[in-house]
């Protein structure tokens, strides 16, 4: 029976910097997209701006889409016509593939 736990990632003899821990916990626990969504959701006010940060109700993730509900019908329209440019300043700001499509509701 394999044991559940390889020996070599479980404890490592050389110190290691704090940083390259953290990444490699990211990556043992799958948590790296889940951290990138905070980010983005935690830094949407600075990416967008705060008039459209005080119009926003609700903001989460769904499957690789940011999901955004607004309670302005013209700031709804006028965003979803420069999502490709929503989506360069999330590939700026956070990395490329975290977020692949914007739906505003």
């Amino acid at each position: 029976m394999k044991p559940k736990y390889n020996r070599e990632n479980y404890r490592n003899a050389e110190p290691t910097a704090l940083k390259d821990a953290i990444n490699q916990m990211y990556d043992t626990y799958n948590l790296k997209r889940k951290v990138d969504e905070g980010t983005i959701i935690t830094y949407w006010e600075k990416i967008m701006g705060t008039p459209v940060a005080k119009r926003t109700t609700n903001l989460f993730f769904r499957d690789k889409r940011l999901i955004v509900e607004l309670s302005s019908a013209p700031l709804k329209q006028e965003l979803t016509l420069s999502k490709p440019k929503i989506l360069e300043l999330f590939a700026k700001e956070v990395g490329v593939g975290i977020v692949e499509e914007v739906v505003f509701l």
